[in-house]
């Protein structure tokens, strides 16, 4: 190895080192206020347990406290409602095996088995399931040592209290701030696919469509994380009165979160559409690639127009564009892929003025007027698919 190589090895080594460092300190300042509010809500917890009601050593507290804020982020009160009632399920069915049959290692196990069980048939979810068996298992192994069982039941009610407190009172996250930095990843993954697709049908380069496909399959999370980011939203601007002036602008997002999965979804059937096209040799207007660009263009213009918190004006300009693009290609004629892409092409420009605000009827109107079918007679329209070579075009 030369000196230069040995020097360039070395450099890009410090370069990504320094990234992931960077990158590591970006998650640790956004994860500052939710680990703040955990800090606080524990320390508060075991005050208020131990100084103030005077339980002994009350260690559930403040657990509670961090559960309800770090692992129920969305679903808050319903989570607190499931640790409590979790609690609560373990401790009795805990109580009740011991007093009757005693205590020993088969008996934890019994208890354990029945209180998942009867978790599992209240129809609860993983969180009181997971609290029913692990306080069980605190009752068979320490009521011998504390002789309070029950005191396990009322720590979690303040420390679910007291993180509840804490989320919608005294440091309450700021939910815009969430939901943005949840819907950037998204969005930029739906316009670089959809880019990529353009490029790839532009180029008839399956490889580059295949690849798109993959990049779509895997934002799969981050459209997920953005959901989830909504629904904690919902939730933040419900019980925090401090984040209310925050749902003007956090409506934008909540109310096009939904859509921008559906448009997702649909790019996934139009590159799996245009893969096959190109396999199968079939002619493919211009004009198509062009389209699929302009719904990038789009979805990226939608993201700059959330963040800026104003009406995406020119999100819904763009969409109706690839709109019209998309409704040359039967002038020009396709094939039965080359149809599907189009209908594909027309779903997801519906379903970014949707995402955008528009009416969930008039925006198919609007895209039918684009293409140049608003008000044309059926028969128009089939004559005209008919000339293209397909059957019969998308609605």
């Amino acid at each position: 190895m030369t000196e230069a190589e040995s020097e360039g090895r070395v450099t890009r080594t410090v370069v990504r080192a320094r990234g992931r460092f960077l990158d590591g300190l970006r998650r640790m300042r956004h994860g500052l206020a939710l680990a703040l509010q955990a800090g606080v809500a524990a320390g508060i917890a075991w005050f208020i347990a131990n100084d103030v009601i005077e339980q002994p050593s009350p260690f559930f507290a403040p657990i509670a406290a961090v559960i309800t804020l770090a692992s129920s982020v969305g679903q808050r009160v319903r989570r607190t409602a499931e640790l409590v009632l979790g609690v609560a399920i373990g401790i009795g069915i805990g109580d009740t095996i011991i007093l009757l049959i005693g205590s020993g290692p088969w008996q934890i196990g019994l208890i354990v088995l029945l209180a998942v069980l009867v978790a599992t048939g209240v129809g609860g979810g993983t969180p009181l399931v997971v609290q029913s068996a692990s306080s069980a298992v605190l009752v068979a192994t320490l009521t011998s040592s504390t002789g309070l069982p029950w005191t396990r039941f009322f720590d979690a009610l303040v420390g679910g209290g007291v993180g509840l407190a804490v989320m919608t009172l005294l440091l309450p996250l700021n939910p815009l701030n969430v939901v943005r930095r949840a819907a950037d990843p998204a969005l930029r993954a739906l316009a670089d696919g959809l880019h990529r697709i353009s490029d790839g049908m532009a180029e008839r380069d399956r490889a580059t469509i295949e690849d798109a496909l993959a990049r779509l399959r895997a934002a799969e999370a981050t459209f997920a994380a953005f959901s989830a980011a909504v629904t904690a939203a919902r939730e933040n601007v419900a019980f925090a009165p401090a984040r209310w002036r925050n749902r003007g602008a956090l409506a934008l997002y909540v109310d096009g979160a939904n859509h921008i999965t559906y448009a997702l979804r649909n790019c996934r059937v139009m590159s799996r559409r245009a893969d096959t096209a190109l396999g199968d040799d079939e002619t493919i207007p211009a004009v198509l690639p062009v389209s699929v660009g302009l719904l990038g263009d789009a979805d990226d213009l939608l993201r700059q127009e959330w963040a800026r918190g104003v009406e995406p004006v020119a999100a819904r300009e763009r969409a109706l564009r690839a709109a019209a693009e998309c409704g040359k290609a039967y002038d020009e004629g396709v094939g039965f892929s080359g149809g599907v892409i189009v209908a594909q092409i027309r779903t997801t420009a519906t379903d970014l003025l949707r995402a955008s605000g528009v009416d969930y009827a008039e925006a198919p109107r609007l895209v039918r007027r684009a293409v140049g079918w608003h008000g044309r007679p059926h028969s128009g329209r089939r004559k005209q698919a008919t000339r293209s070579g397909l059957g019969h075009p998308p609605t």
